[in-house]
């Protein structure tokens, strides 16, 4: 097998499907690569597949390395319940009680109230909380309120008779709420505002905060909720001697142990800044630490820890808890390097406007790795992909690093695909496009938003980051400018020239083909019939493809064909798609330069908000013949340290947990540091 042979089998399985800054997404259709003797598959229950992945290459590591990922992975399921209380402020108290039941239960395991219970159960393991991962909505059980009465009964459960009924009534209905028209905050169950505090409130709050350095401005909210006491605003910030101070006390210990064993004196002192930053929540530290953690790029070993991604917040300024452990794959990893040594390449020859580009794109750097260990946000629903540090001020001074997850794909790729590709192409040709280039097509976009797209562009001088100006639609303006940059340049012989395709052409149409079908069909089967499109990534998916279609319609660019009574949309000029997508990017950036909030919402609200509900019920029709469910996530594997008489560690082995209750179950008991109130 030549090398160029072997680089394409690596990208087929190794690469991103989607890409979170990081999001939770997995294919919609799906191509299996190699088969192994390994089970991906644990079960399947309501909407969701459980997963296991491999750690490979861990046999390669030393012991020191295999201790620094231990540690670090400690470290991050220490902080397991800040994610659940920052869900939603009922989310433990539930928790245990259910769990409670669960493991004291000693009647009829046979009937449908039982079977409808541990359902229920495993769908709150699963969205760290009682409101859906993905819709928000909250998970509604398939049993009444005298049902679970009698497990309590049965088993000695107790829960506050107001905590009892938010299982079943209405309130609190939707954990993030970006619906045009109400108040985000107020409406939004997400436990990073206390349940009186309004937009309002919160914009006013900060609109008078400055940074020291008004070039490098600081993350205001970032780490703390925001709730009234007599009426006075007040944050709540997380750390040692804060909001979370007993997990957080764990957060610290383990990462002190992993400065212990740290491969490099970058690595170590980005991990004395995220101790220092844990122990004080000082905003500032937080700022230092992610300059030194994006320099800190040499190592077998890297990590995310903390707070960080806004997508919970309505408004886009606290961050969840999340973790992720990883182990370079340095093979992959150089071989797409290809892509950062041209950044500047793409921006300069990029649509944008002049004053938009960046005279000097710098330290983007991309890596495949393989994750060890994921919590928080990040599990069991995990990002297959990340670019960090958000703050646009460092990216643009110092870089960022962009990472796919590949055992991660790995595991998807080899779970079972999901048979709706011939459903729902338009034809033959579209469908052999997709069998032959759509996993490269899908994985080198991906590639591209994250190397590319998130690092290209500027803010106008004087604007401010884009949660003030561009607020509720910030997050989708971002990832739809940075997947519009990927499609520009998927359909460039650009590709070609630096070796990563052999047929640029095949490869562009394949992935225009693929994000068109998404975004106007086959993501539709994530919506519940008559919903909006809420989440972020799903509402630039749609209005950059409807926003496209509409702009194209009288050159027949994007044509909608009716036959049999199924509905297809098939692209009949690609060159004249590519030319719509650099038309929006151009735009998009514009937006985001210029902070103009009418343009982002108009252009969002108009194309990316509202569903063809013809369309929708058509689509959700046609995929009930496919029984794979839409969502998956996975178990971690289990990192065992083996000890000596005398307590040392001599080595560290990896066992598969079972069944997801397991896992789920030892985790409530392990890593329980918070009390049921915060």
């Amino acid at each position: 097998m030549n090398l160029k042979s072997l680089f394409k089998i690596c990208l087929f399985a190794l690469l991103i499907v989607a890409c979170k800054n990081d999001v939770k997404e997995e294919p919609t259709e799906t191509v299996e690569t190699a088969k192994t003797d390994f089970s991906f598959n644990v079960e399947e229950f309501a909407d969701i597949k459980i997963l296991r992945y491999q750690i490979p290459g861990w046999d390669n590591l030393s012991l020191k390395e295999q201790k620094l990922v231990y540690y670090l992975t400690e470290a991050g399921l220490a902080g397991r319940d800040i994610m659940w209380d920052q869900n939603y402020r009922h989310n433990l108290k539930i928790r245990r009680a259910l769990e409670n039941v669960y493991t004291k239960y000693s009647g009829d395991k046979t009937s449908d109230t039982w079977k409808n219970f541990t359902i229920y159960l495993k769908r709150v393991w699963f969205s760290n909380g009682i409101h859906h991962h993905y819709s928000n909505d909250k998970i509604k059980p398939d049993f009444s309120r005298e049902d679970l009465r009698e497990l309590f009964k049965a088993t000695k459960t107790e829960l506050a008779e107001d905590v009892f009924d938010v299982i079943f009534n209405d309130k609190d209905a939707k954990k993030v709420n970006q619906a045009k028209g109400v108040d985000n905050v107020l409406a939004s169950a997400v436990n990073f505002y206390g349940p009186d505090v309004t937009n309002a409130d919160v914009l006013n709050f900060y609109k008078d905060k400055t940074s020291p350095d008004p070039d490098k401005p600081l993350s205001y909210g970032l780490n703390s909720q925001l709730v009234k006491e007599d009426g006075v605003l007040k944050e709540r910030v997380y750390h040692l001697d804060g909001l979370y101070g007993s997990a957080i006390a764990q957060i610290i210990n383990w990462l002190g142990k992993a400065r212990e064993v740290a491969e490099n004196e970058e690595q170590g002192h980005a991990l004395d800044l995220l101790i220092k930053y844990y122990m004080t929540g000082d905003l500032q530290t937080w700022d230092d630490y992610n300059v030194a953690w994006t320099k800190a790029t040499k190592g077998n070993i890297d990590y995310i820890n903390s707070f960080i991604e806004v997508y919970n917040d309505p408004i886009g300024y606290r961050g969840s808890y999340e973790s992720i452990v990883q182990i370079n794959d340095f093979d992959m990893s150089k071989k797409m390097a290809v892509l950062s040594e041209n950044a500047q390449w793409f921006e300069d020859n990029s649509p944008l406007m002049d004053a938009h580009k960046k005279d000097n794109v710098v330290g983007v750097t991309y890596k495949v790795v393989n994750v060890a260990g994921e919590a928080g946000d990040a599990s069991p629903s995990t990002p297959i992909g990340v670019n960090l540090p958000n703050a646009n001020w460092i990216r643009a001074a110092v870089g960022s690093k962009s990472v796919s997850l590949g055992n991660i794909i790995h595991a998807y790729n080899n779970a079972g695909g999901s048979g709706r590709l011939r459903e729902f192409a338009n034809d033959e040709e579209e469908i052999q496009l997709e069998e032959e280039y759509g996993q490269l097509a899908d994985k080198l976009h991906t590639a591209l938003h994250e190397v590319i797209g998130h690092a290209s562009g500027q803010l106008n001088p004087g604007v401010g980051e884009t949660k003030e100006t561009l607020k509720t639609y910030a997050s989708t303006l971002e990832e739809g400018r940075a997947d519009l940059v990927g499609l520009y340049y998927l359909y460039d012989s650009k590709l070609q020239e630096l070796g990563l395709v052999d047929d640029w052409e095949k490869v562009g149409k394949a992935a225009f083909d693929g994000y068109i079908r998404n975004g106007l069909m086959t993501q539709l089967i994530r919506l519940n019939l008559g919903d909006d499109v809420e989440e972020a990534h799903m509402r630039n998916r749609q209005w950059v493809s409807a926003w496209a279609y509409e702009k194209g319609k009288a050159d027949n660019v994007i044509e909608k064909i009716t036959r049999d009574g199924k509905t297809y949309f098939n692209i009949n000029d690609y060159e004249k798609l590519h030319d719509l997508f650099g038309q929006l990017l151009r735009e998009t950036q514009r937006i985001k330069s210029e902070g103009d909030y009418e343009a982002v919402e108009a252009l969002v609200e108009g194309y990316g908000v509202k569903v063809d509900q013809n369309i929708h019920k058509e689509v959700i029709e046609r995929n009930k013949q496919f029984p794979s469910p839409p969502y998956s996530g996975f178990v971690n594997p289990v990192l065992e340290p083996v000890m000596d008489k005398d307590g040392e560690i001599t080595a560290i082995k990896i066992t598969q947990p079972k069944t997801f209750a397991e896992q789920m179950l030892k985790y409530g008991k392990i890593y329980s540091h918070l009390p049921d109130v915060n």
